[in-house]
């Protein structure tokens, strides 16, 4: 039996056009002089300077006079040093300062790729036969820095795919902190990555067993106000980033799926927010949506969580444990046998599984899976978290073979126990085909999760890390093979 699959007439592309207002900074010399210098011209050439620029920024932001404001007053230190009073400042010459110290940043010019899928929260008003989903994607933009980026779509009763066209603004989120750590915990994440013992027991005496960000902050500025030695300084630097890797960002409630990105925000994920692997969990009776990804810094990786019920507030952690380490954590959509369940890479090599009764908390990986066939032999990993049917789990599997090429494969796991594997496909699922080999990385198919519709796995993919598209396979037919194959 040879499985049939068929790819979508629907291919996603990085719009250059899609672009946020970031914070410019060039350091506080700089700064000062270019403050002075905008101070030094008159309050009609600073209206006949910003009046245009407002005119043709708000056509490609919803509030650039806010963001403009909100630039500026994060200048106010430089301000107080240069004996300026920040409040007499006239509009027009604070939204003026602000656009020296803004800068556009196009989100996905370079690549749009490695899609999860989940269904939507809402599905009212929908035909029978149809399903509204959210698609999430790893957008790159300048300096190879990837933010997590959202599509709406509609699979009809056919599964024909209509993905609805991208707003016009793009915003990010508002940051809220007010998360309490567990010291415990906090202090054995810094371990793992590896900063200074001693320091982190001088800042861990200081602390009560459950704390807050500021006095955390409060004890690391006291600890360096005693030390003045650069590099310590940046060691305890490292301890308040991984407090920053903690947070919880709000869109505002006017903006479409599309509007909203994740970009990088604490320092931990300062070089990118990797491979989001969305599912919709169900515990008991709540629903919410989970995402593993990965943050970069630019050296090391941290396994993170994030935890939503609507795609609007966000809340953002590090996973710990022996199995929190390394890239590919997916998620089971419900608990098994009373514990959460995961599935890992954390060799770079070999699928793990392992089970928590904390959610964010992962220990004793046991191996699942190694590379068994020639397409996979340098690696295999998950494509998104597993699928599950009354046959077993279904897991979407990515193999590196010949030639660093990734080609997708599937997997099936005993339903009550997905320790076990029932069968494996010998062959790829589906393989790079001529007009899908050439891209950002070349032969390269890969995916963050499937969804299940009218019979059908559909499966977005990443294409050669550039842009993405889609495929089907009939479930039944999948699950035949899948048991067809066996697990020699």
């Amino acid at each position: 039996m040879r499985l049939s699959i068929e790819r979508k007439p629907v291919r996603i592309n990085p719009d250059p056009k899609r672009v946020i207002a970031r914070f410019f900074f060039i350091g506080n010399d700089r700064a000062k002089e270019l403050i002075m210098r905008v101070m030094g011209i008159s309050e009609e050439t600073v209206f006949g300077i910003i009046s245009p620029l407002l005119q043709e920024y708000s056509k490609r932001h919803r509030n650039i006079t806010r963001i403009l404001d909100r630039n500026c007053s994060k200048l106010k230190p430089l301000f107080n040093e240069l004996k300026i009073d920040y409040k007499k400042l006239t509009v027009y010459r604070k939204l003026l300062i602000g656009t020296y110290f803004t800068h556009e940043y196009s989100i996905e010019s370079a690549a749009f790729f490695n899609p999860s899928i989940v269904e939507d929260p809402d599905q009212t008003e929908l035909q029978e036969g149809n399903k509204r989903v959210i698609i999430s994607f790893r957008a790159v933009g300048e300096g190879h820095i990837s933010s997590i980026t959202f599509r709406r779509a509609l699979l009809d009763k056919d599964n024909n795919i209509t993905v609805l066209p991208a707003g016009n603004y793009i915003d990010e989120a508002e940051i809220v902190r007010n998360e309490v750590y567990n010291r415990k915990l906090f202090f054995e994440k810094a371990a793992v990555n590896h900063t200074n013992i001693a320091l982190l027991k001088e800042l861990e005496a200081k602390l009560d067993p459950h704390f807050e960000y500021s006095t955390l902050r409060k004890a690391i500025m006291e600890s360096e106000n005693l030390n003045d030695s650069h590099f310590k300084k940046l060691e305890y630097d490292q301890v308040l980033w991984l407090a920053d890797s903690y947070y919880e960002i709000s869109f505002s409630f006017d903006t479409d799926i599309s509007d909203r990105v994740i970009f990088p925000i604490s320092e931990f994920e300062s070089k990118g927010i990797e491979d989001a692997r969305f599912v919709k969990f169900k515990n008991d009776d709540e629903l919410c949506y989970y995402a593993t990804y990965t943050a970069y810094d630019g050296a090391l990786i941290m396994p993170k969580l994030l935890q939503t019920t609507d795609f609007y507030t966000f809340k953002m952690m590090p996973l710990y444990g022996e199995g929190a380490q390394n890239k590919n954590l997916a998620l089971f959509p419900r608990k098994i046998n009373g514990k959460y369940a995961m599935i890992s890479r954390i060799d770079g090599c070999n699928n793990y599984i392992m089970y928590s009764d904390k959610i964010n908390i992962w220990e004793k990986p046991v191996m699942l899976q190694q590379p068994k066939f020639t397409w996979e032999f340098i690696q295999i990993g998950n494509c998104g978290s597993p699928i599950e049917t009354e046959d077993g789990w279904i897991v979407i599997t990515h193999g590196v073979g010949p030639m660093r090429r990734y080609v997708l494969g599937a997997s099936l796991l005993k339903l009550d126990d997905p320790s076990i594997e029932i069968g494996r496909l010998k062959e790829p699922l589906l393989i790079p085909n001529s007009d899908e080999r050439e891209g950002y990385v070349p032969n390269v198919l890969y995916s963050c999760g499937s969804i299940v519709h009218n019979g059908k796995l559909i499966i977005p993919y990443g294409v050669s890390d550039s842009s993405s598209a889609f495929a089907q396979v009939d479930l039944d037919e999948l699950i035949t093979k899948l048991k067809e194959d066996g697990v020699e």
